[in-house]
C-alpha cells in the first residue's frame, strides 16, 4: 500500500502521553465554596492572618503547593514538554493522519457538505463525550463529539494477538470508525440507539450487528474510491483488510476466548459477514448498496 501524495489532515488531536485523570489532592467544588468564606474571615483579623500564614508556611516547607489544597493538583495541566513517541509510534501517527485525510477526500466527494470528524490519538486512557475509556476498549467512535479515538498500540495488538498485520489492515480499522461517523451524519446511529430498552437485548444485538456491518461496508466504499484517487494497492492489500475483518468477527473472538460461540450475543457480526460487507463496498463503491438493515441475508 502506497500513497501518491503525503497529504495530511488538520483534524487530528494528538493527546499521546497526556493523562485523562480529573486530578487529585483538591477539594470538591462544593466544599471549596464553603472554605473560601472561612479563609476570608481569617484574613480579616490579625490573629487569623497569623494562623493562615503559619499554615501556608508549613505546607510550603513540606513540599506542598497551598493552591493545590483548594483547586487540586490536576493531571490535565498543560506542560511545556512535548510528547516524544518512539520512531515506530510516530510513523503510525503520521500514517493514521494520512488515512484520515484520504477518508476526507473520498467522503467529501460522496456526501454534500460532509462534516469531517476528528481523530484523537491517546495513550492508555482518554475522556470523550461518551465517557472515559482505556486502551483495552479498542478504537471507537463517539457520536457525542464526532471524534474517533485510538491508542496506536492497538495496531501492535492486531499483529501480535489477532494475527492481522499490514498497513491496509490498519487503514481498514480507521476507515471503519469513519464509517460510524457516516452513520451518525445520516441519523442511523440515533435510530438504533433509540431502540435500546424498547426491544429485547437479543433484538438490539441484531441491530448492533447491522450497524457494524454497514460501517465495514463504508470502509470498503472508501477503499474503492481511494484506489482511484491517491492510494496505490497491490494484491496483498485486500487480503490484509479481509484478514483483519475475519480476525475481529464475533464468532472467532468468542471461540478464542471461551471455546464456544453464542450467536444471540453477537454485536459486530461473524467473520464471514464482516469480510462480505467490506468486500461489497470495495467492489461496488456505491454507498446506496450498503443498507444492511433491509436485507434477508446479512
Amino acid at each position: 500500500m502506497q500513497w501518491r501524495t503525503k497529504r495530511t489532515s488538520s483534524n487530528v488531536d494528538d493527546r499521546r502521553g497526556a493523562s485523562s485523570g480529573r486530578g487529585s489532592g483538591g477539594l470538591s467544588g462544593g466544599f471549596a465554596k464553603l472554605l473560601i468564606p472561612l479563609v476570608l474571615k481569617l484574613v480579616s483579623t490579625k490573629k487569623g492572618l497569623i494562623i493562615l500564614a503559619v499554615g501556608i508556611g508549613v505546607m510550603y516547607f513540606t513540599g506542598n503547593n497551598p493552591l493545590n489544597f483548594i483547586i487540586g493538583n490536576s493531571n490535565n495541566q498543560v506542560t511545556n514538554t512535548p510528547y516524544k513517541g518512539t520512531a515506530k509510534e510516530n510513523e503510525l501517527a503520521d500514517f493514521s493522519n494520512q488515512v484520515l485525510r484520504s477518508t476526507e477526500d473520498v467522503w467529501n466527494q460522496i456526501i454534500p457538505n460532509y462534516k469531517e470528524p476528528t481523530l484523537v490519538l491517546f495513550t492508555n486512557s482518554v475522556s470523550s463525550a461518551c465517557g472515559s475509556a482505556s486502551s483495552a476498549t479498542g478504537p471507537f467512535y463517539c457520536p457525542g463529539d464526532d471524534k474517533l479515538y485510538i491508542d496506536l498500540s492497538f495496531f501492535e495488538e492486531m499483529t501480535r494477538k489477532l494475527n492481522a498485520p499490514g498497513d491496509f489492515a490498519q487503514a481498514y480499522v480507521i476507515a471503519h470508525e469513519v464509517g460510524h461517523h457516516i452513520q451518525n451524519l445520516t441519523g442511523m446511529t440515533r435510530k438504533v440507539q433509540t431502540q435500546r430498552g424498547r426491544i429485547s437485548q437479543k433484538e438490539y444485538n441484531k441491530l448492533s450487528v447491522m450497524l457494524e456491518l454497514q460501517a465495514d461496508f463504508y470502509a470498503g466504499v472508501w477503499a474503492h474510491h481511494a484506489k482511484f484517487d491517491n492510494l496505490i494497492l497491490d494484491d496483498s492489500d485486500l487480503r490484509e483488510a479481509l484478514n483483519a475483518a475475519n480476525a475481529i468477527g464475533d464468532d472467532r473472538l468468542q471461540k478464542k476466548s471461551t471455546g464456544r460461540v453464542v450467536p444471540d450475543s453477537f454485536t459486530h457480526g461473524t467473520s464471514a459477514q464482516r469480510m462480505r460487507w467490506f468486500k461489497k463496498g470495495f467492489e461496488t463503491g456505491d454507498i446506496n448498496q450498503g443498507d444492511t438493515f433491509n436485507v434477508r441475508n446479512l
